[in-house]
């Protein structure tokens, strides 16, 4: 992705991004087994980590904010259904309460008001069901080895237009969902070695109003 001349940000690439051949394995492992789950993945983008979820044999949909992103999505996977929405808005009547799993990859560390999206998630869901998120992994020994090896800048990105601006540890993501509603009943990593992960997957479920 990058940002397009009217300051929006705007999808240049079709099909899996770099980071996918640890995500998706690690997203589909923590799926419920089973056809004919309703999946909502929330920040598409374009469509790639959407379609592994429908391959998985599940019922998916796809929704994103960047209109180039459904775009790609639709034009790379026209049997699967995108909808551009703004997560800051409350989900179209039409997809409230109807999924039983919320899945969003690498998306609330881009967020502002990171709350937004588990209150979409719950609308999403309606009276029970199960989000998957998966962020960038913050811990004592990866903070350390990015302070020790100067990797500060790189890690940050503040030349970055649409950058991280949300940096979790589990403590704080798992208070986070906690806080909207939902239990976190699993954890795991992916990507390098456990201590230096590049990414955590917390499935949560919903709590009980």
């Amino acid at each position: 992705m990058t940002q397009s001349a009217g300051g929006y940000p705007e999808w240049v690439f079709s099909g899996a991004a770099d980071n996918h051949n640890y995500l998706v394995p690690a997203v589909l492992h923590a799926l419920p087994r089973g056809e004919g789950q309703r999946v909502l993945d929330i920040g598409c983008g374009n469509g790639a980590l959407t379609a592994q979820i429908q391959r998985a044999g599940m019922s998916v949909t796809g929704i994103d904010f960047t209109a180039s992103g459904i775009d790609r999505a639709r034009q790379s996977f026209p049997d699967i259904t995108f909808v551009v929405h703004d997560i800051s808005d409350p989900l179209l009547p039409a997809l409230q309460g109807q999924f039983d799993i919320v899945v969003s990859a690498e998306v609330i560390e881009h967020l502002f008001a990171p709350r937004t999206l588990l209150a979409r998630a719950r609308e999403a869901l309606g009276d029970s069901g199960m989000v998957v998120l998966t962020t960038p992994y913050h811990g004592y020994w990866k903070n350390l080895a990015i302070a020790v090896t100067g990797r500060f800048d790189n890690h940050w990105t503040p030349l970055s237009d649409y950058g991280h601006i949300k940096f979790f540890s589990e403590r704080t993501l798992g208070e986070l969902c906690r806080e909207c509603g939902f239990e976190p009943v699993r954890w795991s990593r992916a990507g390098r070695i456990r201590p230096l992960a590049g990414s955590m997957i917390v499935t949560a479920t919903m709590q009980s109003q």
